[in-house]
Parts: C-alpha cells; sequence; structure tokens
C-alpha cells in the first residue's frame, strides 16, 4: 500500500503554490503545537523547486517552528490539565507523558542536561510537539529551552537545505524514487523512539 508516494506529490503541489512560504511558515508553527506532519515535508520539495532558496525557506520554517514552540511551551506549563481529553482522544497523551518522566529525569540532573537532551532530541523522528509540551510542564528554563529548540530544530531543517542546495535535481530525483521507503523506515524509528521513551519513564 503506497502512502507516502501521494503525500509528497501532494506536498509538491503546495510546493508550486504562490503562498508556498506562508504556508511553510504556518506548518512549522502548528506542527510544533500539535500538527502531526512535520514541515521538512513541504521544506523538501519547495527547496528541490528553488534550490537558491533553500536556506531562505529553512529560514522561515524555524521562524514558524519558534514561535510555535513558545505556544506548546506556555500551553504546556498553563493548561495540560485541562487539555488532557483531547490529547488522549488524539493519541498523543502516552508520548507526551513518556516525554514528561524523560524531561523530569534530565532536569533533577541539571537545566543543561535538558538542553543537551532537547538538543539530540532535534534529530530524533518525534514529533518536536512532545518536547515543547513536555518541557512547559516541567518548567524547563526558558533560555535552555529556547536555544535547545532552535539549534534542535535549526540543525534539521538547514541541513535539509544545504543537501539540497548541492543535490539540486539528483537530490530530488532521488527522493521521489525513494519516498515510500523512507516514510516507512521513518515510521519504523518513530515507533521505537516513542517506546524507548516509554521504557525510560519506567526505568
Amino acid at each position: 500500500m503506497k502512502i507516502f508516494g501521494p503525500l509528497y506529490e501532494r506536498a509538491i503541489t503546495w510546493a508550486r503554490h504562490r503562498h508556498a512560504p506562508a504556508y511553510l511558515t504556518g506548518l512549522s508553527f502548528v506542527e510544533a503545537i500539535i500538527f502531526p506532519i512535520m514541515p521538512e515535508v513541504m521544506l523538501a520539495p519547495m527547496s528541490v523547486a528553488q534550490p537558491k532558496r533553500a536556506f531562505w525557506f529553512a529560514t522561515l520554517s524555524i521562524v514558524g517552528s519558534m514561535a510555535g514552540a513558545l505556544v506548546g511551551y506556555f500551553l504546556g506549563h498553563y493548561a495540560f490539565e485541562a487539555l488532557k481529553p483531547m490529547f488522549a482522544a488524539l493519541g498523543m497523551l502516552p508520548a507526551i507523558e513518556s516525554g514528561i518522566a524523560t524531561v523530569q529525569a534530565k532536569m533533577a540532573e541539571s537545566p543543561w542536561a535538558v538542553f543537551f537532551f532537547l538538543v539530540l532530541g532535534g534529530f530524533m523522528p518525534i514529533p518536536m510537539k512532545v518536547f515543547t509540551w513536555a518541557s512547559g510542564i516541567v518548567g524547563v528554563p526558558m533560555l535552555q529551552y529556547v536555544l535547545s529548540m532552535l539549534i534542535g530544530r535549526g540543525k534539521r531543517v538547514y541541513l535539509l537545505a544545504l543537501a539540497i542546495r548541492l543535490g539540486g535535481e539528483r537530490a530530488e530525483a532521488t527522493l521521489r524514487r525513494y519516498i515510500e521507503p523512507i516514510g516507512w523506515i521513518a515510521t519504523v524509528l518513530l515507533a521505537a523512539a516513542v517506546a524507548w521513551l516509554v521504557w525510560r519513564s519506567q526505568h
């Protein structure tokens, strides 16, 4: 069953729209709070379509993500208990609660231990929203939180932009050819990462 190929083709359509930069920024914003689709899904085809603007697109994604990260943090800090039923209905509650336990364990070490964990978390196939809500709930210091979000998400989007900027049409052809196995591998990695968070929270 092909799932990721059609999604990629849809993302390509969005990427060619004249409002695509605004869509990318908006997607990056809501993904940091609740939306399940990572902004790289739009960033990649947009960068492929206009390689010379890849770094500008990555910057727009960072701006949206950082704004969303702040909103997610404050929602986690002030509104998590009220929104628990919604997360349970969306199937997100176990991942967020596991993220809370992991962030709490790092906070017990030091705020900078949380910083390095969140920076590394930027490369994990775990949705950003898990870390934004968990950080707000636990009360990660704002300096460490903002820096970790900026570095963690920044290295992902800028490395993607760099790869496409250098790869050009070959990068697009490779991505289109292997999008289905890449999508399934990412899904498996996400499931493994959530299982690891659950395991960490219980030990």
